[in-house]
């Protein structure tokens, strides 16, 4: 047998080796063109990775218009509330006109030096195959195999925390966006004003009950709305400015530090509601798989930093001319006839930015999920063409009931804009030292990616710096979201760990069982047997245990193991890696990204391309169902985090709902597990 063949149309490469001695030998399935894969496998939900066609092959207009939608809809429905919060919020500050440049100055460079520069120009540069956020970020450094204490392993832990506070940042954005546009009610009519909150958690009830139909059938009018909001700012802010002109000389940067100078401590803390007029950059950051990098830049560019200058100009001017109007500036610049139908437009925008958030948590908890930091949950597929269009029922009514309660509770958009922007800026932070460390390992100059971070760094602990004394004031929730789901992230990833590591002490390398079965001969029984096992080189304790208690083996035994990798997707054409083992025995390995969902019997079909032919409708699939059992001469606090991991466990998703396994097909074999 040479040592590579192709396979002609297949575009198959084959690589064979086969050892001396008992006939085993190995195939690696290392390439198979996309027109290889069966229709069948496609129609069950098996996705080529983007590179394989997708949002880059549509034209750049379409896409920068689908990210309005999707990319800057929580930042494009700052201009509802943040200049509004600098003089009216709990550490707001007198609407004077030195202080209305300098805080117009303020919100002017932040777009332009966090947004514009940070994002737009270099942290997009850091995708991980095409994708981007912090998780993405994260598995770049490949830390996941870092030895405990070591720098990789301390920026993962930095990364997942990140990823923690944005759970806490999901909660918040619906509720602060749908309340502050509701809000707009009782500015032409205050009779309105006890119907905010229940019309603002109605709408939030419908948002949230809609996510299971999934968004692939409005998605598209996503971008056209937001497209007219952005259209609708621009105007009603250049109306607005061109009465006073002179709101413009907020471009020069000395507005803002004469403020901060002159402020002092008021100045400094006015500056994290500022920060305000940023969150949802790092949305701009984690959705660049779905579009790409240069839609994105041409729909900032373009079309929505405009927007929101002119907007922003227009309120300032609006309460130069008269400070009171500082309460509502953004609706001070509607005419009386435009009201209502401005308050249904932003109402649409908020629903769409906050729809725009609830889908990235889907997709940051997919991320979390597969890469063995979060249980697994159930995930569901709502769109055959989009991979992205998922659905995580759990998530989503757990959002629900914090959104809502955020609502119920605060009661304002003034009240919750001091719970937000800590964990964004928190986030930012850690971005920025992440980023360093992926250019610097991907040939930028130690010097010049230093320079950058540290510029950059400057900027994001100042905000932090000024979230920091919102903490009493409503700051201290997402801290403590975040702090609850990192709490479960490690606890998780430790549990499996431990559980691997007995496991594993209990396994029978494979070549001695090998030797006993051909010593013993035991009864083979017709069939195709799949056992799926997290170890590559030993034997599943499922078939020494099925082997002991019912002395018959099948005639065909395949040992499947899903393979998580550092990469977003990974293509169908690098789907399986097959190696025949001996006596009826084979081992397959899937191979999946880390935003797609595993389906094992899709993947056991493409093993029939190879010589393997698995029919998953006619197979056994052999299951373990682990029991965790704290040790008994263990610590108070190791038990506790047994239990805890031992509960996580338990209301985990079962592999058969996971990895789409037919229930009918199922063997579940109950195993304790003392850890």
């Amino acid at each position: 047998m040479p040592e590579a063949t192709r396979g002609g149309k297949l575009g198959l490469r084959r690589e064979y080796r086969y050892p001396a001695g008992k006939g085993c030998g190995r195939l690696i399935v290392m390439d198979v063109a996309p027109s290889a894969i069966s229709p069948g496998a496609v129609q069950a939900g098996e996705k080529p990775a983007p590179d394989d066609g997708g949002a880059s092959q549509q034209p750049i207009v379409t896409l920068s218009v689908a990210a309005l939608g999707v990319v800057y809809g929580d930042i494009g429905t700052s201009p509802l509330y943040a200049l509004k919060q600098c003089f009216n919020g709990v550490h707001g500050i007198s609407p004077s006109p030195e202080n209305v440049l300098g805080v117009l100055s303020l919100i002017v460079w932040s777009l332009i030096l966090v947004v514009s520069t940070k994002y737009l120009l270099f942290v997009l540069k850091a995708d991980n195959k095409g994708e981007g956020g912090i998780i993405a970020l994260v598995a770049l450094l490949n830390p996941w195999r870092a030895a405990r204490g070591s720098l990789r392993h301390v920026l993962m832990l930095m990364g997942l925390f990140g990823a923690a506070l944005l759970y806490g940042d999901a909660t918040i954005t619906p509720a602060i966006s749908v309340l502050s546009a509701v809000e707009g009610l009782k500015v032409a009519a205050p009779a309105f004003e006890p119907w905010v909150v229940p019309i603002a958690v109605v709408i939030l009830l419908v948002l949230f009950a809609f996510q299971k139909h999934g968004t692939s059938n409005i998605g598209a009018l996503f971008g056209p709305v937001m497209l007219g909001w952005f259209a609708t700012l621009a105007v009603l802010g250049f109306m607005g400015a061109m009465g006073r002109p002179q709101v413009f000389a907020a471009l020069l940067p000395h507005h803002a530090i004469e403020f901060l100078l002159t402020n002092g401590l008021i100045g400094f803390i006015v500056l994290g509601t500022v920060f305000l007029a940023v969150t949802g950059a790092e949305t701009l950051y984690a959705d660049m798989g779905h579009f790409g990098r240069q839609p994105i830049r041409l729909a900032w560019f373009a079309v929505a930093l405009p927007s929101l200058l002119l907007n922003y100009f227009g309120q300032g001017a609006l309460i130069l001319g008269d400070p009171a109007a500082s309460t509502h500036p953004f609706y001070g610049l509607s005419p009386q006839w435009a009201h209502y139908p401005l308050v249904i437009l932003a109402t649409s925008a908020t629903v769409i930015a906050s729809q725009a958030v609830i889908s990235g948590t889907f997709s940051l908890t997919r991320q979390a999920v597969q890469l063995g930091q979060l249980p697994r949950l159930r995930i569901v597929q709502t769109a055959r063409e989009h991979i992205g269009q998922i659905y995580i029922p759990f998530v989503n009514w757990a959002l629900m009931l914090a959104t809502v309660a955020l609502v119920i509770g605060f009661k304002s958009s003034e009240n919750l804009a001091s719970a937000y922007g800590l964990a964004v800026s928190a986030d930012m932070v850690i971005t920025t030292i992440l980023a360093l460390f992926v250019a610097v390992r991907f040939g930028w100059p130690l010097a010049m990616a230093a320079l950058l971070a540290v510029f950059f760094l400057v900027i994001d602990l100042a905000f932090l710096g000024a979230n920091l004394f919102k903490f009493l004031d409503g700051g201290w929730y997402p801290v403590l979201i975040a702090g609850a789901v990192f709490t479960v992230m490690g606890v998780w990833r430790n549990g499996l760990v431990r559980l691997h590591a007995v496991t594993d002490a209990n396994r029978e390398p494979l070549d001695e069982f090998f030797a006993r079965i051909e010593a013993t001969s035991p009864q083979r029984v017709p069939g195709t047997a799949v056992f799926m096992t997290s170890s590559k080189s030993e034997t599943p304790q499922l078939i020494s245990h099925t082997l002991l208690h019912n002395q018959v083996l099948h005639e065909r035994i395949v040992l499947v193991t899903v393979s998580i990798d550092d990469v977003p997707y990974v293509a169908s054409a690098d789907r399986v890696e097959l190696e025949p083992l001996r006596l009826g025995f084979h081992r397959v390995v899937l191979h999946y990204g880390f935003m797609q969902n595993p389906n094992v019997p899709v993947g056991l079909r493409f093993c029939q391309r190879f010589g393997l032919d698995i029919d998953p409708d006619a197979t056994t699939f052999f299951l373990g169902h682990e029991e965790i059992i704290p040790s008994r001469d263990a610590s108070a606090l190791h038990v506790l985090r047994t239990q805890l991991f031992a509960f996580l466990w338990r209301n985990a998703t079962r592999a058969t709902a996971y990895y789409n396994i037919p229930s009918s097909r199922v063997v579940a074999i109950g195993l304790q597990v003392e850890m």
